[in-house]
């Protein structure tokens, strides 16, 4: 009990350290946790033979994490990915293991061998990107799907992959047995172990059809049995019961995906997709959510505690150099599959170095064929060696490409502007989710807008459904000028770029001085410096809405609904005044925090918001009870 006592403190105590510093410098946390596990690893020596056992218990993360990506995607939307989960991901994996087997081939190898290594580190490491994506808002972008296609057609290849393998030693033939089960001769390497398997001995035709069997169970089962569970947990009244229920539906199907040899990975995917529509998907979220997040940041510890320095110090430039030539290898595949398949730029760059290393797939994969003699013993340690270098390398990879997204920009195509034919007395900025309810109100009041953004997509978009807008850069000063600024009455700044936005209400209050001005504000800070810009009217994106919220809450707890509205009327006039009043103390470059004239003002302004909500409402209860007098 000592032990383990003191092995927990030590991981948790690596992670606690080294993860907020790693997040704090702006690395991000999957290279935290590596350096936090070759810290108590490799520098300190403060792991022992439990590191291997705690990776496979940590691997669970990786099950955990794909069951929550499923909960966020219908059956339709993976549908419609179904081109590039053949198209794209069968092409990465295929591509990659030739190059890398024809790499091997080079270096002395056997074919056999050579193909073994080309699929082992053909994979790539689903904790570490899906993480990373996630972690840095990129799970949605072009190059993100496709990455997370390539990563969930990779997770499928893993079944086909561990039943081919024992093709490759060079001492099993495969022959058919009288019951029509494939044999290996001379296969005795699972003589005298007992598993738990439910297709282990089954002829060929019984394994597809136990597997089947047993998605099909899951499919039903998500379909039929949850809301049935759900229910009787609820009744009971335990919140810790919800964690329980999403626990054991997780372990529960991974447990089935492996009696029937499939991933347990695969498996909790499939189960996610089909509770995606239920209405416990967000239930299931927040439960799982901080196992997932610890499981996985023990699996990255690991892979860093796990690392032979010993083996490493005796030739780094070796490991580094093959490590690298993976990197470069499967970059290469990488990039002409991205580029076949319409990626560019930034999704492109994406695409090719959030994939370009081996995964943890590949740990299994090489202890498999070491374990069928397909794989020597000595040449797997050092591949093991390696996967765990381009493990670490990766956290690296998205660091350039946040420095080449800089440098690219935008990612997306210049188009020529649109020559604007039409005048209008309002001109709109943007289009966007803002721009557009500004739009409607306004047409439908029977006046008429000109409309501009520089985003080809939202202007095709507003097209389709009548709108017509004009494709160009609001910002150019000669665009404005065509469509009719001079002579408009109001000038709207929808823009979602509150550095742009600034700007624009700069030039056009200067070259404009009457042209009424109204702007999209982000937060307080930014109503400031629209303020300075000289803006007429700021509308905060959330506090139209915030306060309409706050006056439902009103109406729930006992107020009338014109008092709620009252009260939320009083407070919008105040808080418009405050605002005016607050800009005047504000410094541009220093916190509010660090304001002490403005932490003082805003205290006294808020009380008085209290005191004029409070007085109206005792004037209100003054009224009734006379009236009811």
């Amino acid at each position: 009990m000592e032990e383990f006592f003191y092995q927990a403190t030590v991981y948790l105590a690596a992670a606690v350290i080294a993860v907020p510093l790693a997040a704090r410098l702006g690395l991000g946390s999957v290279l935290g946790y590596l350096a936090a596990g070759i810290a108590i690893g490799p520098v300190l020596g403060l792991t022992g033979t439990e590191t291997e056992d705690l990776r496979h218990f940590a691997e669970f993360g990786v099950v955990m994490m794909l069951f929550l990506i499923g909960l966020e995607l219908e059956p339709r939307t993976l549908w419609a990915m179904r081109h590039k989960l053949l198209g794209l991901g069968g092409m990465q994996v295929s591509l990659s293991t030739l190059a890398l087997m024809g790499a091997a081939m080079a270096m002395g190898q056997p074919w056999h061998v050579s193909l073994a290594i080309g699929l082992a580190l053909s994979l790539s490491s689903t904790a570490i990107v899906l993480q990373t994506l996630s972690e840095k808002g990129l799970m949605r972008t072009g190059g993100g799907r496709s990455a997370f296609s390539v990563l969930l057609t990779q997770d499928i290849a893993v079944i086909p992959i561990l039943a081919f393998l024992p093709l490759l030693g060079s001492y099993a033939i495969p022959q058919f047995s009288s019951d029509g089960s494939i044999s290996l001769e001379g296969d005795d390497h699972g003589a005298g172990h007992s598993s738990l398997s439910l297709v282990d001995g089954l002829p060929g035709w019984a394994v597809a059809l136990v597997t089947l069997a047993a998605i099909a169970f899951i499919i039903l089962a998500g379909i039929y049995l949850t809301r049935p569970l759900f229910r009787f947990i609820h009744a009971s009244n335990l919140r810790e019961m919800y964690t329980a229920l999403a626990l054991m539906i997780v372990v529960g199907i991974s447990f089935l995906m492996t009696l029937v040899g499939l991933s347990p990975a695969l498996g909790a995917f499939l189960a996610g997709v089909v509770l995606a529509n239920t209405e416990f998907r967000h239930e299931l979220e927040s439960d799982l959510n901080p196992f997932k997040g610890l499981l996985l940041g023990l699996f990255f510890i690991t892979v860093g505690a796990g690392i032979d320095y010993r083996q490493f110090l005796a030739d780094p430039a070796d490991l580094i150099g093959l490590a690298a030539l993976v990197i470069f290898a499967k970059g290469a595949v990488l990039f002409a599959v991205g580029r076949a398949f319409g990626l560019r730029r930034r999704g492109l760059w994406l695409f090719t170095l959030s994939l370009a290393q081996a995964g943890e797939f590949g740990f299994v994969l090489l202890a498999f064929s070491r374990q069928l003699n397909v794989i020597p013993a000595a040449l797997s340690e050092k591949l093991l060696l390696v996967i765990a270098l381009s493990m670490l390398i990766t956290p690296l990879l998205f660091i350039l490409y946040d420095l080449l997204s800089k440098r690219m920009g935008e990612a997306r195509q210049e188009h020529e502007p649109d020559e604007i034919d039409e005048e209008g007395p309002v001109i709109i900025a943007g289009i966007g989710r803002f721009g557009q309810i500004v739009n409607r109100l306004v047409q439908a009041s029977g006046f008429k807008t000109v409309v501009l953004d520089h985003d080809m997509e939202a202007v095709q978009l507003m097209r389709r459904f009548g709108v017509k807008s004009f494709l160009g850069d609001p910002t150019r000063p000669e665009l404005l000028k065509a469509a009719g600024i001079a002579k408009a009455k109001v000038f709207v700044v929808a823009l979602d770029d509150p550095e742009g936005v600034v700007k624009m209400v700069s030039y056009v209050r200067r070259a404009y001085p009457d042209l009424h001005i109204i702007a999209r504000a982000k937060d307080r800070n930014h109503v400031y410096e629209l303020y300075k810009a000289g803006a007429d009217d700021i509308v905060r994106e959330l506090f139209d809405s915030s306060v309409r919220a706050g006056r439902y809450v009103l109406e729930n707890v006992g107020l009338t609904e014109y008092e709620a509205a009252q009260a939320a009327q009083t407070f919008y006039g105040h808080d418009r005044q405050n605002l005016r009043d607050l800009a005047e103390h504000w410094i541009p470059g220093v916190p509010a925090s660090q304001n002490p004239a403005y932490i003082e003002r805003a205290r006294e302004l808020e009380k008085a918001i209290e005191s004029a909500i409070f007085e109206m409402a005792e004037r209100k209860r003054k009224k009734s009870s006379e009236a009811a007098e």
